[in-house]
């Protein structure tokens, strides 16, 4: 009797990020190669791919992240935070893909993840203080998700060709509305788009493949050619005469403005991209993708492609639970000159807001892991913080939100220090924190007061580091 041995259970997948651009197609074209798991922060209903699981997440949620990833080998993440989800969102998109990332990282290690790729953006060879504030985000966010156990794949991708995207869209929307492009000196700059279609296949090469881990793969295709170069062509291709000449000036107030009003660029993306586009964005040889030969398209093909194509990947609806319309969240990076823990700042928070307040705050303990803090003649605490130390480590510490006449919601909520970057930051946040103060009094009250105070300790904590 022969021995027929059992084909090799297909890997398990999970995508963050699953319904973006990328995540939506690359779950329409390997739905039936992976067991693909989307994370998304609402519940999925009518699910037009069966074999798709999708779960819920909270990605702002250690414990939320490590859940979703349970049984996963590989994940792919796909997170770039450019809109809030709360109604006031006290923080730079740099301090919230960080804080993301650093989740994503220690969730992973949680759920014995074995390789975390990301697709991020081509870095230029240039001193890390010289980037974008783009560029220098998606740095920090490949540094910190390759920090812990599981094993990195930073793939680094110039402008993706394809429809739906949001750069090439950028592209298709000036050409289309405006019959003379006057170009500012950035779009001399040099990259090298690529297609979807080679973007997916370097993606699905790198699963779980040893060779890539722990390795930064650059991806373009061989054109390299100006953002000039890459309207004029565009306009080729849809069929479109235009003028299209460069002015000696880079006047980033001006771009925003051209590209978002004539671009269709939604505002909070116009900012950031327009920054990075003042670098030469090409492949670095050292980091160009070796796993695979590839016939990539050109950029006239991959446009034609991105142009035809009508619909959309096809992905659920979803379910939000609704809650309280009215929350906060408010994330604080401070430089740690000291090498301080998160114990320690927090420790030395909790001891410096009632004495830097002294004349009107005043702080109590109860028990082991319960702080308030009062007014001076207040019974009744304004914040009730509660410890929770199963959740806690020197790296990160973890407080609920639990009372308060400040408070609006006692069963969600809560505030966090930690340290990322190798210590080198030290991170404050408040997530999902529900004000009882009216809202338009709330934000131009306690809110301000808020940043005002974490500014002061953030001063503090420089002072210590000198001493």
């Amino acid at each position: 009797m022969t021995n027929l041995s059992s084909p090799s259970p297909k890997p398990t997948v999970a995508l963050a990020g699953a319904g973006g651009y990328i995540g939506s197609w690359f779950i329409e074209q390997y739905k039936d190669a992976y067991h693909l798991i989307g994370l998304s922060r609402g519940k999925a209903v009518s699910n037009p791919f069966p074999q798709v699981e999708w779960r819920q997440v909270e990605l702002y949620s250690i414990t939320s992240t490590a859940e979703a990833l349970r049984g996963v080998d590989v994940a792919i993440y796909l997170v770039h935070s450019m809109s809030a989800s709360t109604r006031l969102n006290q923080g730079s998109f740099e301090d919230t893909d960080l804080i993301l990332a650093d989740n994503f990282s220690r969730a992973a290690e949680i759920a014995g993840i074995k390789q975390i790729i990301y697709l991020g953006g081509l870095i230029p060879d240039e001193p890390e203080e010289q980037l974008s504030r783009h560029l220098k985000s998606r740095l920090e966010v490949e540094q910190t998700l390759g920090s812990r156990t599981a094993k990195l794949t930073a793939i680094r991708a110039s402008i993706i060709v394809g429809p739906g995207g949001s750069s090439f869209d950028m592209i298709k929307n000036l050409v289309k509305k405006l019959p003379v492009l006057m170009c500012p000196k950035w779009t001399n700059s040099l990259t090298q788009p690529i297609s979807l279609r080679d973007t997916l296949e370097i993606l699905t090469t790198c699963i779980g493949n040893p060779q890539v881990y722990n390795q930064v793969i650059e991806i373009g295709s061989p054109e390299v050619m100006s953002y000039r170069d890459m309207l004029s062509r565009t306009a080729k291709v849809m069929g479109k005469k235009r003028l299209i000449f460069s002015v000696p000036v880079f006047s980033l107030g001006f771009s925003k403005f051209w590209v978002g009003l004539f671009g269709k660029t939604p505002p909070q993306l116009v900012s950031p991209l327009v920054e990075s586009l003042k670098h030469t964005l090409v492949v670095n040889p050292v980091y160009a993708f070796k796993e695979k030969d590839l016939t990539y398209l050109r950029y006239e093909e991959a446009v034609k492609v991105a142009l035809s194509t009508q619909e959309r990947p096809k992905l659920p609806k979803f379910e939000y639970k609704k809650g309280l319309k009215n929350t906060v969240r408010s994330l604080q990076r401070m430089t740690n000159l000291g090498e301080h823990d998160a114990l320690w700042v927090a420790y030395r928070y909790a001891l410096w807001l009632p004495y830097y307040f002294r004349f009107l705050i005043r702080g109590k303990v109860s028990g082991t892991d319960v702080l308030g803090f009062h007014l001076l003649w207040g019974k009744k605490p304004m914040l009730e913080l509660t410890h929770v130390p199963d959740r806690s480590d020197s790296q990160r510490q973890l407080f609920y939100i639990t009372g308060g006449w400040l408070v609006k919601r006692y069963d969600y909520g809560w505030l966090e220090f930690r340290e990322v970057l190798d210590s080198k930051y030290i991170i404050s946040a408040i997530h999902e924190f529900a004000p009882r103060l009216p809202w338009l009094l709330y934000i131009n009250t306690q809110a301000r007061l808020h940043l005002w105070v974490m500014n002061r300790f953030q001063k503090y904590l420089e002072k210590k580091a000198d001493l």
